[in-house]
């Protein structure tokens, strides 16, 4: 039985996306769940946020041990096939696969392989291609013993996204209350109906697979508002506006529903949290390398800072909490 894998995906960027992969990545294991977090991401900033630059010369400088994504993925451009990747432990409940800015070399590989898993003739190359993310992090996550599979990718709607998303079981939605984001979600749904009914007919093309593939259902799970990258100066009006229009759009767009109305974003159930920006804890946890929730008074959080890291934990805790119980771990 394959390990689940939970994607963030947005195609525009600025949402906050990878900040909500970080610090959810330690909630859930706050929650007991044991978390693998792969960055597929080719500008490799989640693992950034977990790792100081020391650790991240030690990886980058080493390329002969499969630490990464990418050089797990290496072999595929040749004639091999996956490596199984090294993890960094961050604590006894989460594990990183390290991204790689080189990953986007990767992409012309991916596309090369689409059509062609639609052909006749022999399909194990296509497919192990394509299928190398979900085949790299369900080895790695069983090697750490892993509950659940995190994926941060980047914000386009590219090859590799497809196969990211490809090897995803959940999609959760990070939005931001404005123009962009609404306009993004037009394209964001289309886009993964088409990937989902794409890979279905690749998996009916190839009945006698030689081994275990992806069921590519991503299931979305909702979204999640953020004042991420608000501008203090931008009336309350205006970012309202865009708030309120979400729940629509989200509807006609991620689920294919034709309709008139939707609920006030405040009750709606496809709304998983409306997060706020935390403003003085975001610098405060960068320089203490850890998630806001988890500041203490020796990392500067005292006075005021002290109730917004006990509102941060229980926000995030919330959150998590909704999205274990949306994929049934709890």
């Amino acid at each position: 039985m394959s390990i689940p894998v939970l994607t963030f995906f947005n195609n525009k960027g600025g949402v906050g996306k990878t900040s909500l992969v970080y610090h959810l990545s330690w909630m859930f294991g706050e929650l007991g769940c044991r978390v693998l977090a792969v960055d597929l991401d080719p500008q490799a900033n989640l693992t950034a946020a977990f790792l100081d630059e020391e650790k991240l010369v030690e990886i980058w400088e080493d390329d002969a041990t499969p630490n990464t994504i990418f050089r797990c993925l290496q072999p595929l451009l040749k004639v091999g096939d996956v490596l199984p990747g090294r993890t960094v432990p961050l604590s006894s409940r989460l594990h990183v696969l390290p991204g790689d800015l080189a990953l986007s070399g990767f992409e012309d590989q991916l596309s090369e392989q689409w059509p062609k898993s639609l052909g006749d003739a022999n399909l194990e190359r296509p497919f192990r291609v394509l299928t190398a993310f979900w085949r790299v992090a369900q080895d790695a996550a069983a090697g750490c013993d892993a509950d659940l599979i995190l994926a941060d990718v980047g914000p386009h709607l590219g090859a590799i996204n497809r196969s990211a998303l490809i090897a995803s079981d959940y999609v959760v939605i990070p939005l931001a209350a404005d123009l962009y984001s609404l306009t993004g979600l037009r394209n964001l749904g289309p886009t993964l109906r088409g990937w989902r009914a794409g890979w279905r007919k690749r998996l009916a093309n190839w009945t006698d697979a030689t081994f275990e593939l992806p069921l590519g259902n991503m299931t979305p799970l909702g979204y999640v508002a953020q004042q991420h990258g608000v501008r203090l100066s931008r009336p309350i009006k205006a970012y309202d506006r865009w708030l309120n229009q979400i729940p629509l759009e989200y509807r006609r767009s991620i689920h294919n529903l034709e309709v008139g109305s939707a609920p006030d974003i405040r009750d709606d159930p496809e709304c998983l949290a409306m997060l706020k920006h935390y403003h003085s804890l975001v610098p405060m946890a960068q320089e203490a390398r850890k998630p806001m929730f988890f500041l203490k008074p020796a990392d500067g959080a005292i006075g005021s800072h002290t109730y917004a890291v006990q509102s941060a934990y229980q926000d995030f805790h919330t959150l998590a909490g909704k999205i274990l119980n949306g994929i049934g771990w709890i």
